[in-house]
């Protein structure tokens, strides 16, 4: 049974344009991990998955390398974008004048700086919420300890969320041209 269990993996990973019992392993665990109601789609172009969760929503993910000493065989096939990328633009693909892609980055900077601006609001207030890790308990939180521990894992969750938002949002205005 066990040898028809890793066919059956090796057959799935292949199928999913993952080589190998390790790859089809972790792509197997991945999924379990996202919560995954159907199987996993390998995104053409990239390695990718994507599949619906139990929430209905898409998850997104990556299976990890076997590990740099494993065979090739047990990792995950290469992308076919890094072999596309040595293939020149055909000459008859649409080109941007220099002048309307700066006032599309123009733009895109001024979004990303609004975007920057009101993340930094939310984060402070976020901060505030938070209070160092002790804010004043809640009328109900006064006698259970563990509702007001909830609550102060969900505000630190929050200030942690906006603060990798404003850093995400930092990087990409300085990636703008």
């Amino acid at each position: 049974m066990g040898s028809r269990k890793t066919a059956l993996a090796w057959c799935a990973a292949a199928l999913l344009g993952c080589a190998g019992t390790a790859c089809a392993q972790a792509l197997a665990q991945k999924a379990k991990d996202e919560g995954c109601t159907d199987k996993p789609v390998r995104l053409s172009g990239s390695e990718m998955y994507k599949c619906t969760s139990r929430s209905g929503n898409a998850s997104y993910f990556n299976v990890p390398d076997a590990g740099p000493d494993a065979p090739a065989a047990s990792r995950p096939a290469a992308s076919t974008a890094t072999r596309s990328a040595s293939v020149p633009t055909p000459s008859s693909f649409p080109k941007v004048d220099a002048g309307t892609q700066k006032s599309r980055d123009d733009l895109r900077r001024k979004v990303l700086q609004d975007e920057l601006a009101s993340e930094e609001k939310l984060l402070g207030e976020a901060r505030g919420a938070y209070g160092n890790g002790a804010p004043a308990p809640l009328a109900d939180e006064q006698n259970d300890a563990e509702k007001y521990r909830q609550r102060i894992g969900r505000l630190r969750q929050s200030m942690q969320l906006h603060e990798r938002n404003v850093e995400a949002l930092r990087k990409e205005i300085t990636a703008i041209r």
